[in-house]
């Protein structure tokens, strides 16, 4: 199953630079072309350099940018402040928080005593409200990477870039002019843990609760499963968690937001998933905000028996050097859709949050083989018909 081209493997801090960089040199297509010998010209120095000062512009008008955060020895009580938006909903603001704190300290707990390597957090708050707790976890006995991080957000955005922390064309800037900048408050919990060995999957989770000037709010989240290997106990079992807390709240719940999970999960370019799924949902507005509340909760509270028993089961398992290969070759799609589609990345990037939060999510390796393609009848061929034909799990 060896390429037929050059491979490498790539450390991604430099990686995200150049990707980003690549992709601000293609989106520039004012002044890029073809002459006669279909030599496509690099962009204007011009260009390149008002789309940096845009970007400026952008980020001090949002009220939040890429370093206006401060760092602090120890997380306040509470990083929610008072505000007089209106419609602040502040005791869900509160009780969100406080929840998110909590499953953010149970489940480092749990990953931290199955790995045997403590998380390393930093706190930071802004002048403005808000701020956050990351911890990250590197270079440990079973997890190569596992990070947690707890963000509280004010600031403004244009539309566009509310629309972007949305989905399927809600409008959350109604009684805003076209054009106006649109005051918000964020709060979330989100984590990816990337294990050593290929036999276990990486996994995926983020917890939100949003509100806008003028009373707009909604819930949003999700867990998923991405592994190198397919093992169908283990797929059914983390699904199987999932639809018994989705059962519990609504019988609707899991059909809707396990198809919903396929659907967003899928990298387009590609024509293929990045994992095998789980639940992801959005928008949610649609009952009183205490019982979405709960759900939210009930899902968070889910993460560790549902995903943790799995890696215990295969951190150990042996594996060969293509395999490992493979696994990374998977990271690789993992990047790609992080930077390219996810919304969270997006959003954090419109509205100035903190570069190594938001990037957090990238593994600290990953590969990229030429034009590759598992043989057929290999486990790698199986697995990437589950990515290319999502399937269901449980019944």
């Amino acid at each position: 199953q060896k390429s037929r081209g050059a491979h490498r493997e790539v450390g991604l801090g430099m990686l995200g630079l150049a990707l980003s960089a690549a992709c601000t040199a293609f989106l520039a297509t004012s002044s890029i072309g073809n002459n006669a010998h279909g030599v496509v010209h690099r962009p204007r120095t011009s260009v390149l350099l008002a789309e940096a000062a845009a970007a400026t512009d952008e980020q001090k008008a949002s009220g939040i940018s890429w370093d206006s955060h401060e760092y602090v020895e120890k997380a306040p009580d509470t990083l929610v402040r008072d505000d007089d938006m209106s419609g602040a909903n502040m005791d869900m603001r509160r009780r969100f928080e406080e929840n998110c704190r909590r499953a953010q300290n149970n489940i480092c707990n749990a990953v931290s005593e199955l790995d045997g390597t403590p998380f390393k957090e930093d706190v930071w708050t802004r002048p403005g409200g808000g701020g956050g707790i990351s911890r990250v976890l590197s270079n440990g006995n079973v997890f190569e990477k596992a990070g947690c991080s707890l963000s509280v957000v004010y600031g403004s955005m244009p539309q566009d870039a509310l629309q972007s922390a949305t989905s399927r064309g809600a409008d959350r800037a109604k009684g805003y002019a076209e054009g106006e900048r649109v005051p918000f408050f964020a709060c979330g919990l989100s984590s990816v843990m990337h294990p050593r060995n290929p036999m276990a999957p990486t996994m995926h989770f983020n917890y939100r609760y949003f509100e806008t000037d003028g009373g707009a709010w909604w819930f949003g989240g999700g867990s998923d499963i991405t592994p190198a290997y397919l093992f169908e106990e283990d797929i059914q079992h983390f699904h199987q968690t999932y639809k018994d807390v989705c059962d519990k709240h609504d019988p609707e719940y899991y059909s809707k937001f396990k198809k919903w999970a396929d659907e967003y999960f899928t990298i387009k370019h590609r024509g293929e998933t990045r994992g095998l799924g789980g639940i992801f949902f959005d928008d949610q507005n649609d009952r009183e905000p205490e019982k979405i509340f709960a759900f939210s909760k009930d899902c968070l509270d889910a993460l560790v028996p549902a995903y943790l028993p799995i890696v215990a089961k295969h951190k150990d398992d042996a594996f060969t050097q293509q395999q490992k290969e493979w696994q990374l070759m998977r990271r690789g799609r993992y990047v790609e859709f992080n930077l390219v589609y996810d919304r969270g990345t997006v959003f954090g990037l419109k509205t100035g949050g903190r570069i190594e939060s938001i990037l957090m999510s990238l593994p600290e390796t990953a590969r990229w083989e030429y034009n590759h393609s598992p043989a057929e009848g290999t486990p790698e061929a199986e697995i990437m018909d589950a990515f290319k034909n999502p399937r269901e799990w449980v019944k």
